[in-house]
Protein backbone atom coordinates (compact mmCIF):
# COMPACT_ATOMS: atom_id res chain seq x y z
CA UNK A 1 0.00 0.00 0.00
CA UNK A 2 0.83 3.40 -0.75
CA UNK A 3 2.82 5.62 1.81
CA UNK A 4 0.68 8.30 3.27
CA UNK A 5 3.01 11.01 2.10
CA UNK A 6 4.49 9.74 -0.36
CA UNK A 7 4.00 11.19 -4.09
CA UNK A 8 0.33 11.85 -4.57
CA UNK A 9 -0.87 10.74 -7.93
CA UNK A 10 -5.00 11.16 -7.96
CA UNK A 11 -6.90 14.24 -7.50
CA UNK A 12 -7.64 13.25 -4.26
CA UNK A 13 -3.92 12.89 -3.21
CA UNK A 14 -3.20 16.00 -4.71
CA UNK A 15 -6.15 17.62 -2.52
CA UNK A 16 -4.89 16.02 0.41
CA UNK A 17 -1.17 16.35 -0.01
CA UNK A 18 -1.74 20.54 -0.46
CA UNK A 19 -4.44 20.88 2.59
CA UNK A 20 -1.63 19.63 4.46
CA UNK A 21 0.65 21.93 3.18
CA UNK A 22 -1.65 24.77 4.40
CA UNK A 23 -2.41 22.97 7.87
CA UNK A 24 1.80 22.62 8.38
CA UNK A 25 1.82 26.90 7.43
CA UNK A 26 3.53 26.16 4.22
CA UNK A 27 0.33 27.72 2.39
CA UNK A 28 -1.40 31.05 3.51
CA UNK A 29 -5.53 30.33 2.99
CA UNK A 30 -5.61 32.79 0.12
CA UNK A 31 -3.23 30.53 -1.88
CA UNK A 32 -4.71 27.25 -0.67
CA UNK A 33 -7.99 28.66 -1.73
CA UNK A 34 -7.15 29.84 -5.08
CA UNK A 35 -5.46 26.18 -5.85
CA UNK A 36 -8.32 24.20 -4.14
CA UNK A 37 -11.06 26.29 -6.19
CA UNK A 38 -9.10 25.01 -9.35
CA UNK A 39 -8.75 21.74 -8.18
CA UNK A 40 -12.60 20.86 -7.62
CA UNK A 41 -14.22 23.10 -9.86
CA UNK A 42 -15.20 25.78 -7.82
CA UNK A 43 -16.14 27.77 -5.01
CA UNK A 44 -18.95 25.41 -3.18
CA UNK A 45 -17.20 22.09 -4.26
CA UNK A 46 -13.92 23.24 -2.42
CA UNK A 47 -16.61 24.46 1.07
CA UNK A 48 -17.19 21.28 0.45
CA UNK A 49 -13.45 19.79 0.98
CA UNK A 50 -12.75 22.19 3.71
CA UNK A 51 -15.54 21.46 5.96
CA UNK A 52 -14.54 17.20 5.62
CA UNK A 53 -11.38 18.24 6.48
CA UNK A 54 -12.86 20.33 9.51
CA UNK A 55 -11.22 23.22 7.56
CA UNK A 56 -14.12 25.54 7.05
CA UNK A 57 -13.69 27.84 10.05
CA UNK A 58 -10.39 30.76 9.58
CA UNK A 59 -8.12 29.65 12.98
CA UNK A 60 -7.66 32.63 14.85
CA UNK A 61 -5.79 31.70 17.77
CA UNK A 62 -2.66 33.58 18.79
CA UNK A 63 0.71 32.35 20.04
CA UNK A 64 0.65 32.89 23.83
CA UNK A 65 4.15 34.91 24.55
CA UNK A 66 6.95 33.21 25.61
CA UNK A 67 6.02 30.12 23.51
CA UNK A 68 8.44 30.61 21.17
CA UNK A 69 12.32 30.47 21.45
CA UNK A 70 13.87 32.65 18.94
CA UNK A 71 17.91 31.61 17.58
CA UNK A 72 18.61 34.52 19.88
CA UNK A 73 17.62 33.74 22.90
CA UNK A 74 20.12 33.70 25.62
CA UNK A 75 19.05 30.59 27.20
CA UNK A 76 20.07 28.34 24.64
CA UNK A 77 22.80 28.03 22.34
CA UNK A 78 22.71 26.02 18.72
CA UNK A 79 24.03 25.37 15.54
CA UNK A 80 23.40 23.42 12.03
CA UNK A 81 25.55 20.31 12.26
CA UNK A 82 26.19 17.75 9.35
CA UNK A 83 26.86 14.41 10.69
CA UNK A 84 27.44 11.06 9.15
CA UNK A 85 23.88 9.21 7.00
CA UNK A 86 23.82 5.70 4.85
CA UNK A 87 24.36 7.16 1.70
CA UNK A 88 24.75 11.42 1.82
CA UNK A 89 25.54 13.57 5.11
CA UNK A 90 22.48 14.08 7.22
CA UNK A 91 21.76 17.65 8.44
CA UNK A 92 20.08 19.05 11.40
CA UNK A 93 19.88 21.49 14.23
CA UNK A 94 21.63 21.11 17.62
CA UNK A 95 20.51 23.08 20.32
CA UNK A 96 20.95 22.91 24.30
CA UNK A 97 20.87 25.06 27.50
CA UNK A 98 23.19 27.73 28.12
CA UNK A 99 23.89 27.33 31.11
CA UNK A 100 24.40 23.53 30.63
CA UNK A 101 26.25 21.75 33.76
CA UNK A 102 27.17 17.56 33.54
CA UNK A 103 25.28 15.45 31.53
CA UNK A 104 21.58 15.71 29.84
CA UNK A 105 19.14 13.50 28.23
CA UNK A 106 18.11 13.71 24.80
CA UNK A 107 15.26 14.85 22.34
CA UNK A 108 14.93 14.10 19.09
CA UNK A 109 12.21 16.74 16.93
CA UNK A 110 11.22 14.94 13.59
CA UNK A 111 9.27 17.50 11.45
CA UNK A 112 6.32 17.21 9.18
CA UNK A 113 6.49 16.49 5.30
CA UNK A 114 7.55 20.05 4.82
CA UNK A 115 11.43 19.63 6.11
CA UNK A 116 13.49 21.07 8.96
CA UNK A 117 11.44 24.17 8.74
CA UNK A 118 11.36 27.36 11.00
CA UNK A 119 8.47 26.03 13.31
CA UNK A 120 10.78 22.92 13.75
CA UNK A 121 13.37 24.56 14.79
CA UNK A 122 11.71 26.54 16.42
CA UNK A 123 10.41 23.09 18.40
CA UNK A 124 13.97 22.27 19.35
CA UNK A 125 15.09 25.24 20.67
CA UNK A 126 12.22 25.00 22.99
CA UNK A 127 12.87 21.18 24.18
CA UNK A 128 16.83 22.64 24.32
CA UNK A 129 15.34 25.54 26.65
CA UNK A 130 13.47 23.36 28.85
CA UNK A 131 16.40 21.36 29.52
CA UNK A 132 17.40 18.49 27.02
CA UNK A 133 20.62 18.82 24.25
CA UNK A 134 17.68 18.56 21.30
CA UNK A 135 18.54 17.66 17.84
CA UNK A 136 15.96 18.54 14.80
CA UNK A 137 16.77 16.32 11.72
CA UNK A 138 16.33 17.19 8.50
CA UNK A 139 14.59 13.89 6.78
CA UNK A 140 15.37 15.80 3.00
CA UNK A 141 18.93 15.28 3.67
CA UNK A 142 18.97 12.71 0.94
CA UNK A 143 17.68 14.69 -1.24
CA UNK A 144 20.10 17.75 -0.65
CA UNK A 145 18.09 19.43 2.48
CA UNK A 146 15.16 21.80 3.53
CA UNK A 147 17.03 24.91 2.14
CA UNK A 148 17.89 24.20 -0.99
CA UNK A 149 13.94 24.08 -1.68
CA UNK A 150 11.74 27.32 -2.44
CA UNK A 151 8.84 26.97 -1.20
CA UNK A 152 6.87 24.23 0.98
CA UNK A 153 5.30 22.86 -2.53
CA UNK A 154 8.93 21.55 -3.58
CA UNK A 155 9.80 20.54 0.01
CA UNK A 156 6.63 18.51 0.29
CA UNK A 157 7.68 17.33 -3.20
CA UNK A 158 10.59 16.31 -1.90
CA UNK A 159 9.57 14.34 1.03
CA UNK A 160 7.48 12.37 -1.29
CA UNK A 161 10.57 10.85 -2.91
CA UNK A 162 11.97 9.68 0.39
CA UNK A 163 10.76 6.58 1.11
CA UNK A 164 9.46 4.71 4.83
CA UNK A 165 13.31 2.61 5.08
CA UNK A 166 15.29 5.35 4.09
CA UNK A 167 13.33 7.58 6.52
CA UNK A 168 13.65 5.16 9.09
CA UNK A 169 17.61 4.37 8.63
CA UNK A 170 17.96 8.31 8.85
CA UNK A 171 16.40 8.96 12.34
CA UNK A 172 18.33 5.60 13.46
CA UNK A 173 21.35 7.39 12.29
CA UNK A 174 20.62 10.46 14.01
CA UNK A 175 19.84 9.03 17.52
CA UNK A 176 23.24 7.03 17.21
CA UNK A 177 24.92 10.45 16.80
CA UNK A 178 23.23 12.15 19.36
CA UNK A 179 24.30 9.38 21.76
CA UNK A 180 28.32 10.52 20.63
CA UNK A 181 27.68 14.17 21.51
CA UNK A 182 29.33 15.52 24.21
CA UNK A 183 27.67 15.69 27.96
CA UNK A 184 24.24 13.57 26.29
CA UNK A 185 23.11 10.22 28.34
CA UNK A 186 23.49 8.07 25.79
CA UNK A 187 20.60 5.66 27.07
CA UNK A 188 18.30 8.70 27.39
CA UNK A 189 17.20 9.52 24.23
CA UNK A 190 13.56 9.99 23.37
CA UNK A 191 12.12 11.38 20.63
CA UNK A 192 8.93 13.64 19.59
CA UNK A 193 7.45 13.87 15.92
CA UNK A 194 4.79 15.88 14.43
CA UNK A 195 2.28 14.96 11.20
CA UNK A 196 4.58 12.76 8.73
CA UNK A 197 7.32 12.98 11.76
CA UNK A 198 4.62 11.14 13.96
CA UNK A 199 3.86 8.49 11.67
CA UNK A 200 7.31 8.05 11.18
CA UNK A 201 7.80 7.87 15.13
CA UNK A 202 5.20 5.65 15.45
CA UNK A 203 6.61 3.13 12.81
CA UNK A 204 10.08 3.50 14.54
CA UNK A 205 8.69 2.60 17.81
CA UNK A 206 6.72 -0.68 16.58
CA UNK A 207 10.08 -1.62 14.78
CA UNK A 208 12.23 -1.81 17.78
CA UNK A 209 13.82 1.87 17.55
CA UNK A 210 16.47 2.64 20.46
CA UNK A 211 14.56 5.35 22.12
CA UNK A 212 13.60 5.50 25.60
CA UNK A 213 10.31 7.95 25.30
CA UNK A 214 8.01 8.65 22.36
CA UNK A 215 5.48 11.47 21.69
CA UNK A 216 4.17 11.10 18.43
CA UNK A 217 1.62 14.09 17.44
CA UNK A 218 -1.36 12.54 15.11
CA UNK A 219 0.81 10.36 13.56
CA UNK A 220 -0.68 7.51 10.86
CA UNK A 221 0.05 3.67 11.53
CA UNK A 222 1.93 2.06 8.88
CA UNK A 223 -0.78 1.16 5.66
CA UNK A 224 0.48 -2.94 6.51
CA UNK A 225 0.03 -5.78 9.26
CA UNK A 226 1.53 -4.07 12.16
CA UNK A 227 4.77 -6.43 13.28
CA UNK A 228 4.80 -8.58 16.36
CA UNK A 229 4.44 -6.67 19.76
CA UNK A 230 7.19 -7.57 21.07
CA UNK A 231 9.81 -5.36 18.92
CA UNK A 232 8.11 -2.17 20.39
CA UNK A 233 9.84 -1.56 23.85
CA UNK A 234 9.29 2.31 24.42
CA UNK A 235 7.60 3.98 26.52
CA UNK A 236 4.61 6.14 24.10
CA UNK A 237 2.11 9.06 24.60
CA UNK A 238 0.01 9.00 21.58
CA UNK A 239 -1.12 12.85 20.67
CA UNK A 240 -4.17 13.43 18.71
CA UNK A 241 -7.36 15.59 17.74
CA UNK A 242 -10.58 14.47 17.36
CA UNK A 243 -11.77 15.95 14.33
CA UNK A 244 -8.66 14.21 12.72
CA UNK A 245 -10.68 11.14 11.24
CA UNK A 246 -7.75 9.57 9.43
CA UNK A 247 -5.61 9.34 12.27
CA UNK A 248 -8.19 9.13 15.28
CA UNK A 249 -9.98 6.02 13.70
CA UNK A 250 -6.70 3.52 14.39
CA UNK A 251 -6.29 4.68 18.02
CA UNK A 252 -7.75 1.74 18.98
CA UNK A 253 -5.33 -0.30 16.71
CA UNK A 254 -2.41 1.80 18.21
CA UNK A 255 -3.63 1.15 21.90
CA UNK A 256 -4.22 -2.39 21.68
CA UNK A 257 -0.82 -2.89 19.83
CA UNK A 258 0.80 -1.13 22.40
CA UNK A 259 -1.15 -2.86 25.49
CA UNK A 260 0.13 -5.95 24.24
CA UNK A 261 3.73 -4.88 24.19
CA UNK A 262 3.16 -4.05 27.23
CA UNK A 263 5.23 -0.67 27.49
CA UNK A 264 4.10 2.21 29.76
CA UNK A 265 1.91 4.48 27.25
CA UNK A 266 -0.91 7.00 26.97
CA UNK A 267 -3.47 8.27 24.54
CA UNK A 268 -4.30 12.16 24.60
CA UNK A 269 -7.16 13.30 22.26
CA UNK A 270 -7.98 16.81 22.60
CA UNK A 271 -11.56 18.09 21.67
CA UNK A 272 -12.47 20.34 19.27
CA UNK A 273 -8.92 20.52 17.32
CA UNK A 274 -8.14 19.54 14.42
CA UNK A 275 -4.70 17.54 12.75
CA UNK A 276 -1.72 19.97 13.07
CA UNK A 277 -3.01 22.07 16.03
CA UNK A 278 0.31 22.46 17.65
CA UNK A 279 1.86 24.01 14.54
CA UNK A 280 1.70 27.67 15.97
CA UNK A 281 2.21 28.62 12.05
CA UNK A 282 -0.51 26.36 10.97
CA UNK A 283 -4.26 26.83 10.26
CA UNK A 284 -5.55 24.44 12.65
CA UNK A 285 -3.44 25.90 15.24
CA UNK A 286 -5.18 25.57 18.57
CA UNK A 287 -3.10 27.28 21.57
CA UNK A 288 -5.13 25.89 24.71
CA UNK A 289 -4.24 22.77 23.62
CA UNK A 290 -0.96 23.05 21.93
CA UNK A 291 0.28 24.62 25.43
CA UNK A 292 -1.12 21.39 27.40
CA UNK A 293 0.40 18.83 24.61
CA UNK A 294 3.65 20.61 24.86
CA UNK A 295 2.89 20.63 28.98
CA UNK A 296 2.44 16.81 28.65
CA UNK A 297 5.02 16.10 26.52
CA UNK A 298 7.87 17.50 28.55
CA UNK A 299 6.08 15.51 31.59
CA UNK A 300 6.60 12.79 29.95
CA UNK A 301 9.92 12.95 28.61
CA UNK A 302 10.83 13.97 32.60
CA UNK A 303 9.44 11.10 33.77
CA UNK A 304 11.07 8.63 31.31
CA UNK A 305 14.18 10.08 30.59
CA UNK A 306 15.51 11.58 33.65
CA UNK A 307 14.44 9.54 36.27
CA UNK A 308 16.40 7.81 38.47
CA UNK A 309 17.87 4.55 37.70
CA UNK A 310 16.99 1.66 39.54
Amino acid sequence: MRDEFSTPVTEEEEIDHMLHLYVDGGLSRRQMWGRLTKMVGGSAAAMAVLETHGLAQVTTGVCPAGIRVEENDPAIVWQDVTYAGEKSPLFGLLARPANQVGLLPAVVVIHENAGLTDHIRDVTRRAAKAGYIALGIDLLSRQGGTKIFPDATTRGAAYGRTTVGERFNDIALSIEYMQTVPNVVWDRIGAVGFCAGGGNLIHGVINGMNLQAAVPFYGALPNAVLPPPERTVTPTLAIYSDTDRNQAVRIGELSNHLVNARVTFGVQVYKGTGHGFHNDTGAAYNPQAACDAWAKTLDFFNTHLRAPRT
